[in-house]
């Protein structure tokens, strides 16, 4: 069913490019639960049978992908690939959230 999910593949994409990046030691975990927060949120609200219900969890992987942003914005190197692919991930979300 999920495999379907145009979104929900992408988030498993970004999170598993951000368990093969090297951050510095302040950073991984926090990006860690960030990213894998996005897919475990699309996964439940996709489940959800109500649109409310569902519009909550993809907003709050919305949250968790800004928060993924973020980090990625304190990083000391840039992450160009990890930029762009949250920027794509981010614009599937905000579509999501629309409509």
């Amino acid at each position: 069913m999920l495999n379907h999910f145009r979104t929900y593949k992408l988030a498993v994409d970004f999170h598993h490019a951000v368990r093969s990046a090297e951050f510095p030691s302040y950073l991984p975990d926090q990006l860690l639960r960030s990213s894998s927060s996005i897919a475990l949120n699309l996964a439940e609200g996709n489940g959800r049978a109500s649109k409310k219900d569902q519009l909550r969890f993809f907003t709050i992987a919305m949250g968790s992908l800004r928060e993924s942003q973020a980090a990625l914005d304190l990083a000391p190197k840039k992450y160009p690939n990890l930029v762009k692919m949250a920027d794509i991930l981010g614009a599937h979300l905000y579509r999501l959230c629309k409509t």
